[in-house]
């Protein structure tokens, strides 16, 4: 599975941005998504997930302003972004796992290239 996240860009606090992820390859809708998220000089954290089933998950720093969702008959899965703060900025992966529901990145196999989220105050 190749992994391609795409929608990154800078925005002010407040605005929203929806970032993409296309998956190429067979079995895309057998596959727990999830979204993952980097800024500068910190560790590497969740941020949200998607199941097969389209039971979701978020990171308590954005629920309520981030919303997963995707469309298996286009191999895509999307992170619509609201209400951005400046703490949000960072680059942002997403990531395809077998089986069930994580939030640790090590379990998930197949990795986007990332995408930048810029949010100035």
């Amino acid at each position: 599975v190749q992994l391609q996240a795409s929608g990154g860009g800078v925005v002010q606090a407040g605005g929203s941005l929806r970032l993409s992820c296309a998956a190429s390859g067979r079995s895309f809708s057998s596959y727990v998504m999830g979204w993952f998220r980097q800024a500068p000089g910190k560790e590497r954290e969740f941020v949200a997930a998607i199941t097969w089933g389209r039971n979701t998950n978020y990171a308590d720093s954005v629920k309520g302003r981030f919303t997963v969702s995707r469309d298996n008959a286009k191999n895509t899965v999307y992170l619509q972004m609201n209400s951005l703060k400046p703490e949000d900025t960072a680059v942002y992966y997403c990531a395809a796992k077998g089986g069930y529901m994580s939030t640790m990145s090590h379990e998930y196999i197949y990795w986007g290239q990332g995408t930048l989220v810029t949010v100035s105050s």
